[in-house]
């Protein structure tokens, strides 16, 4: 076998919280309705004529025709024209996390605040008693009637669901990609021929504006801080401490807003797709010596003293858009709840994410029950796998050594609490991955036709596992939540592949044949090739 080099011509190189007053801001001319329609029609009264609070959007609205925009009408004008001026009784506020809408203390979304007068974490709350004038199968409705739209902002998965993320801004305001609305992928062949399975599906939130989930929390955080630079707020940029995906998303967003971005990364732990991304984007890059704990050390730190909004999972504005994600495979499947969702677990913001997501269609009755979640980690960075083993004794922040799945290699998590609030309250399971077996996973996924991210090995691994022992059944519907783009992480699949990889057999390595430009010999292999290729089904 030739060496790696041969095989592959690539190579990548390498703030203090106070008692919040009444809100000091109340939109004047607020733009949500409290039933909003996404349908664009000829005149105003056609979208209004629907009063029926529990009826869906207008049949006549639905069928009525439309007029196409006037060449010097962009689709935020267009929009605007549409807007019911119907007052809107949705909201939501910080409150420390844990405790409810009515919570004695609490903050305007419009206020820079990260922790709880106690230094805990912060929840953002919506106000599910003026949600629940409407029933659950509204909901439904009104979400589906958005999917694959382009009314603005309503083409977007994540502001598809506006009243449950953030109600009280205007459409103006939001800084959206149409993210979201991404592929539910049944991965029948690897379901079938590696687990015995027949309904594992493959969320595959990394098929997105930057190429991970990131995007879905970050429309809605750097919506809030076009907002609050519109209110004249001292917000002068935003900043992250990143492993990669973060800090594309940032700088993607902060980009298209004209915000100034700034990201910690740590020097030589990111793949240089990952870190040309912010580049590209115009962001304030600091490569640091040292791993993401230590970014998130400091870049807290800068934001607690200068006009730098954080825009880390510590922000929780952050969760409301990565919850989208868990309503939208509700949508996928009809309605109807998976047995099992696996998502693959670092910072752990993502994990409530998705536990807030089930749980706020639940309590508003959209659907009667939620999921069972596991939570995989890499096995070189797992102190929620290991506060977990010890029946949630007691939790210890771990040195997080290097994996493959570098977004994930995190020891001491934000939201360790969140995540075991998450786990405890859905019956979760927390599985681990070693570096051999999360890579082998990757590279079995990839030859069923996926192309996944080491992130999503992880998480099939902890899903094998599972599978293995009996605890997940061979026809449980089970999802696997992909968080990034294969395409990210094409260094360690070269390296997989050409078996370049120390101390590790890479089992599924699947190397370039080198054959003589000469007929007989290209015959030779792709006989033998052909007699060892599994015979095709009937």
């Amino acid at each position: 076998m030739a060496s790696s080099s041969s095989l592959f011509n690539t190579s990548l190189s390498s703030f203090e919280p106070k008692p919040k007053p009444k809100p000091f801001y109340r939109n004047p001319n607020p733009i949500t309705k409290h039933r909003p329609s996404t349908l664009i029609t000829c005149t105003s009264s056609t979208a209004n004529n629907n009063n029926n609070n529990n009826s869906p959007p207008s049949a006549a609205a639905a069928t009525a025709p439309k007029l196409r925009r006037a060449v010097d009408e962009n689709i935020r004008d267009e929009a605007r024209r549409h807007r019911s001026a119907s007052s809107n009784d949705f909201s939501a506020k910080y409150v420390p996390f844990n405790a409810g809408f009515d919570s004695a203390e609490w903050y305007s979304l419009d206020e820079v605040v990260y922790r709880s007068r106690s230094g805990g974490l912060l929840d953002v709350q919506h106000d599910l008693a003026a949600l629940k004038k409407f029933d659950g199968a509204y909901w439904r409705r009104l979400f589906d009637s958005r999917v694959g739209k382009t009314t603005w902002p309503y083409g977007s998965g994540v502001w598809s669901k506006k009243e449950w993320v953030l109600p009280e801004i205007d459409d103006d305001d939001i800084v959206s990609a149409f993210e979201g609305n991404s592929n539910l992928f049944w991965a029948e062949r690897f379901g079938k021929q590696f687990l015995g399975m027949n309904d594992l599906w493959v969320k595959h939130c990394g098929i997105s504006h930057t190429g991970s989930f990131k995007d879905l929390g970050m429309t809605v955080l750097v919506s809030q801080v076009n907002r609050l630079r519109k209110l004249k707020r001292p917000v002068v940029g935003v900043g992250c401490a990143s492993t990669g995906d973060t800090s594309a998303a940032l700088s993607a967003y902060c980009a298209s807003a004209g915000i100034p971005s700034i990201v910690f990364l740590p020097a030589n732990k990111i793949s240089m797709a990952q870190l040309v991304q912010p580049i590209a984007n115009g962001a304030f890059v600091l490569s640091i010596d040292t791993d993401f704990d230590g970014c998130m050390k400091l870049i807290r730190e800068i934001t607690a003293e200068l006009p730098i909004y954080l825009a880390n999972s510590l922000n929780s504005l952050r969760l409301e858009g990565q919850k989208t994600a868990a309503i939208e495979i509700l949508q996928q499947f009809d309605w109807e709840v998976p047995d099992w969702v696996v998502v693959p677990g670092g910072n752990l913001g993502n994990i409530y994410a998705f536990y807030k997501g089930f749980k706020m269609c639940q309590e508003l009755g959209l659907v009667d029950k939620i999921p069972r979640l596991v939570c995989a980690q890499a096995a070189n960075a797992n102190p929620l796998y290991l506060y977990y083993k010890s029946n949630w004794k007691e939790f210890k922040a771990v040195k997080a050594n290097s994996t493959f799945a570098s977004a994930i290699q995190i020891g001491d998590p934000v939201s360790i609490d969140r995540a075991v609030f998450a786990l405890q309250n859905c019956n979760g399971i927390v599985e681990e991955a070693t570096e051999e077996e999360l890579m082998d996973a990757m590279a079995q996924a990839d030859s069923t036709g996926m192309f996944i991210c080491p992130h999503t090995g992880v998480a099939l691994t902890a899903l094998i596992k599972l599978r293995n022992s009996g605890v997940i059944g061979p026809s449980d519907r089970t999802v696997v939540v992909s968080t990034a783009h294969g395409l990210k992480f094409t260094q360690s699949k070269i390296d997989y592949h050409s078996k370049a990889i120390p101390d590790m057999a890479c089992r599924f390595a699947n190397p370039p044949v080198e054959v003589k430009a000469n007929f007989g010999a290209v015959m030779d292999v792709l006989k033998d090739f052909l007699n060892k290729a599994p015979k095709s089904r009937a």
